[in-house]
């Protein structure tokens, strides 16, 4: 089994600590998923994103000669583009709008998308802490 840095690997969950999670893969190896390598959001319960027996795909981060074998579930998932910008100048929707209408409009999406990060925030456990967007309201 090829372990070069880098490399995909279909593996099973075997153990999961409050550190992160123990894969079992091809050929008797065993590697370590770290709690931050899980997923692309802040991972406070690794129960939440993973059990005892699941099948995960792992890229390789690193291994060592005495064995221990570093490994990363979210930098095995394709990467996924990042959203389009905003061309204001190509929307035809907005061409007959007044100023006021467009304001409006940009208003009511940055509002919804603030409600975006706030949701986002307080998943992953900020709902105590203050943010820059807290006092906004």
């Amino acid at each position: 089994m090829d372990l070069a840095v880098g490399t995909i690997l279909e593996g099973t969950v075997s153990g999961i600590t409050n550190f992160g999670a123990f894969v079992k893969l091809p050929e008797n190896k065993s590697g370590l998923v770290h709690i931050s390598e899980i997923a692309e959001e802040y991972v406070e319960n690794i129960d939440d994103y993973l059990k005892k027996g699941d099948k995960v795909k792992v890229k390789v981060l690193s291994a060592t000669d005495d064995g221990k074998i570093s490994l990363s579930i979210k930098q095995a998932k394709p990467k996924t583009k990042k959203p389009a910008e905003l061309d204001w100048s190509d929307d035809k929707s907005q061409t007959n709008l007044s100023f006021e209408d467009k304001l409006s409009k940009f208003l009511k999406e940055s509002n919804e998308r603030m409600d975006d990060v706030r949701l986002r925030d307080n998943r992953k456990g900020a709902g105590g802490r203050q943010t820059r967007f807290n006092n906004m309201d």
